[in-house]
């Protein structure tokens, strides 16, 4: 028998291996991102904790992240290939599907550069420094926070693992209130890293099994503290869900309905005793003509919440995503300009480098731009923190609006043309933003689904999808401040200063 007659079955059973060990990785990305059954992050991030703790090569680990990131990223933007059919666009329908791959694969490969950056930094850290299982988890779990929150700056996020928790486990989401939702991440990395050790000893088991019920504890304290509102802080809000699709919405039709629709639940609330009026994104889609609604608060003496476009300030046709206040007499008026614009979406990447080609093949007017950071929302009941869609999937926006004052929490969102599943993921993300910064919010949406979200994460109030609906609920003006609000994202410089003094004490001692 030759050598390649001895060598061919050892090749093929590696090539076996390694398959399996991918498709095992891909089915764990895949049961992470099978929200809402959130009790299977706190394991399904073990197989790629296995990878990182064999001391797998850059490249290994780098492949390996990919396959478990595009597993758990694409399981959970499986609602972005909602956006075709885009035929009423003018866009033919092989475009149409070509558009909504794209964004979809753009944003899940964009997305699982969090784990395939976390994975390369482990390995390059394994090299230079004997870290130990203690000093990997408490490394890795650092770096994944780190990592994360740095993608939180840039224009595509909102698959963070805390994610995974809400609104299902609103025990755990609690710990957002401490350091904000990068501290849920944390107990998730941390208790999945523990498991992946406790294949070499069951102490190891104890010790994940430990954290997860202290991690849980901790959010039950802080799940059970009394709110204490008062009755002298609250007022009526009166929330509209108009059900106008965007396809129809951008219509002459369209316009003439919206303008209908939302004058009539309008005045409808007013008369049912609501004290403000809250509606969804873009609820009338023209350029700052709100004339008739101002004229309508006028009337009945109720501020109106508008969901609606304006004008930017000295740029020629360049437009905000606002949501406008509407006061009596336009008295005490305010404006809040949606922060995160969708990219492809909303505006074009790179627009200010290829500006004049875009203008050229763009059929669109008018450029979205997003609005600056601290906006304050004043109202006649005190000033709001406000979010408009995209935004609720970063809680800095938030907590910069609550630690400047916010007493309470607006969000208005289009949610057209999605399915229930994205949502909900929409309600998960504000429900995490009223728990960790301790506001009542009221969320109004196009097509669903519009919510009351108390402090504690429970909704008073949700709407069915893809309905019209009115409502009228009591929230309450709170002017606590929780740690995140008073110390912002402290935990994770906290966590690296403290993993970096590891790495540097234990380097080169292998």
């Amino acid at each position: 028998m030759t050598v390649s007659h001895l060598t061919k079955p050892s090749s093929s059973r590696f090539r076996t291996d390694q398959q399996l060990r991918y498709l095992g990785l891909l089915i764990a990305g895949i049961l992470m991102g099978l929200w809402p059954v959130w009790p299977l992050a706190w394991i399904s991030l073990v197989p790629l904790w296995w990878i990182i703790n064999r001391e797998a090569g850059l490249r290994q680990s780098a492949l390996s992240a990919l396959v478990w990131g595009m597993g758990y990223h694409g399981t959970t933007l499986m609602w972005v290939l909602h956006l075709h059919p885009l035929m009423w666009l003018g866009i033919p329908w092989l475009g149409s599907i070509a558009i909504a791959t794209f964004g979809y694969l753009f944003i899940t490969l964009w997305s699982a550069g969090i784990a395939v950056t976390w994975a390369m930094a482990m390995a390059a850290l394994q090299r230079v420094a004997s870290l130990g299982n203690i000093g990997r988890i408490f490394v890795g779990t650092a770096l994944w926070c780190g990592i994360e929150a740095l993608w939180s700056l840039g224009p595509l996020y909102g698959t963070s693992l805390a994610i995974t928790q809400s609104p299902g486990n609103l025990v755990i989401v609690h710990l957002a209130r401490l350091s904000g939702p990068l501290t849920i991440t944390a107990a998730i990395v941390a208790v999945n890293g523990l498991l992946a050790c406790a294949r070499h000893s069951r102490r190891w088991l104890v010790a994940a099994v430990g954290v997860f019920a202290i991690a849980h504890l901790v959010g039950w304290g802080l799940y059970q503290q009394p709110l204490q509102d008062s009755s002298t802080k609250s007022f009526n809000i009166g929330i509209v869900q108009g059900n106008i699709p965007s396809r129809e919405k951008l219509t002459g039709e369209g316009i003439f309905r919206a303008y209908e629709v939302y004058l009539k639940s309008y005045r409808q609330l007013a008369i049912q005793g609501a004290d403000a009026v809250l509606t969804p994104e873009g609820a009338i889609p023209q350029v700052s003509k709100y004339q008739t609604f101002q004229k309508a608060v006028n009337e009945t003496g109720v501020p109106l919440w508008l969901g609606t476009f304006t004008i930017a300030p000295g740029k020629k046709y360049h437009i905000h995503q606002s949501l406008v206040s509407l006061t009596p007499n336009a008295t005490a008026n305010s404006q809040y300009n949606k922060t995160k614009l969708v990219p492809l979406g909303e505006y074009i990447p790179l627009q200010s480098v290829f500006g004049d080609v875009i203008d050229r093949l763009s059929p669109i007017a008018t450029t979205m731009v997003p609005g600056k950071s601290h906006q304050q929302f004043d109202t006649p009941f005190g000033r709001a923190a406000v979010g408009i869609c995209y935004d609720s999937a970063y809680g800095w926006i938030f907590r910069q609006q609550v630690a400047q004052g916010g007493e309470f929490m607006l969000t208005a969102s289009n949610n057209d043309p999605y399915p229930r599943r994205m949502m909900a993921q929409h309600h998960g993300h504000d429900v995490i933003q009223a728990i960790s910064t301790d506001r009542w919010a009221a969320r109004s949406t196009n097509t669903g689904l519009s919510a009351v979200v108390s402090p504690h994460g429970q909704a008073h109030w949700i709407s069915a999808p893809k309905t019209y609906d009115t409502h009228l609920e009591t929230i309450y003006r709170r002017d606590t401040k929780t740690l995140y609000v008073r110390w912002g994202n402290w935990l994770v410089p906290l966590l690296l200063l403290i993993s970096a003094g590891w790495v540097w004490r234990y380097q080169l001692v292998k």
